[in-house]
């Protein structure tokens, strides 16, 4: 409750966090005194996330919500002192996300068979990914009021429950219709009313495990060597608008992106198209 109501935090953000620190106080002793826990036993946790293969970003979320935990407990007079601030937080690894090129994206929405209703709706999901650069986890939480002014416009919640509106492509918008015309009521079962924009067999709201599925069949469908997921195309998204020429904090609005910084990384990439161009075409290369 804390987490969710103090903190605004998103529900599948509250439900990893509790996974975090069940797993730390598991370490450390249930039954123990948290303001007995020192820094040196954190560290150690520390250590075994990362000997268990765990990636950086995840370790750095561990450590930020021990943190979290220790700061509350001193907040609420539970503990003296806050063991976790002497950790240091683990770097992370500069890399750049993958990218489709427009003609990669074109191939991979081409294998679709959109003769049948569930072809249909996933065209229609990839469409409004590529077309927004929504997170997957934002795109199964849309329903039909969502859906604003003609289907040109979506209103969407991320991260902290934040909203932004965020405009649709004329791709993205005739897939859409087809899908809502054509398609979505395949889905509704008998007697069971849902606002749920996108579907599964059984009625309920897509998941984001069921994207992610039937993305990697699309990719391997189409031959395709890039290990590529939902997020793939909100990484293509942002590329492909800032080779266009897009200004970088309209790119970061419609990402919902709270710091320019993380929308930055895409400048890099953009860098990189430039140079493929430089060596394409300057004659000295």
């Amino acid at each position: 409750m804390y987490l969710r109501v103090e903190k605004n935090l998103a529900p599948n953000t509250v439900d990893a966090y509790k996974r975090d620190i069940t797993r730390y106080l598991d370490f450390t002793g249930k039954d123990s005194d948290p303001d007995t826990v020192e820094t040196a036993q954190i560290q150690a946790y520390i250590r075994g996330l990362s000997d268990a293969h765990l990636k950086p970003t995840s370790i750095r979320r561990n450590l930020s919500v021990i943190r979290a935990f220790h700061a509350y407990l001193v907040d609420e007079g539970a503990a003296a002192t806050n063991p976790s601030e002497l950790v240091d937080m683990p770097k992370m690894p500069k890399h750049l996300p993958d990218v489709l090129s427009v003609d990669e994206i074109d191939t991979l929405l081409s294998v679709i068979d959109t003769s049948k209703p569930a072809g249909l709706r996933d065209r229609a999901m990839l469409e409004l990914l590529y077309s927004t650069g929504l997170r997957v986890s934002e795109m199964t939480s849309l329903t039909m009021l969502d859906i604003l002014e003609g289907k040109e416009w979506l209103r969407v919640t991320g991260k902290g429950s934040k909203e932004r509106i965020v405009p649709l492509g004329n791709e993205a918008v005739k897939w859409l219709e087809r899908y809502i015309n054509e398609s979505r009521e395949t889905f509704i079962k008998k007697g069971k009313n849902t606002d749920h924009l996108f579907l599964n067999y059984r009625g309920n709201a897509i998941s984001r495990k069921g994207v992610w599925m039937f993305v990697k069949r699309y990719a391997a469908d189409c031959g395709m060597e890039k290990r590529i997921s939902p997020h793939t195309l909100r990484h293509s998204f942002a590329t492909h608008l800032l080779e266009g020429g897009a200004d970088l904090r309209a790119v970061q609005q419609m990402l919902g992106h709270a710091d320019i910084s993380t929308t930055q990384i895409y400048t890099h990439l953009d860098k990189t198209y430039l140079k493929e161009i430089h060596r394409e075409y300057h004659p000295r290369w």
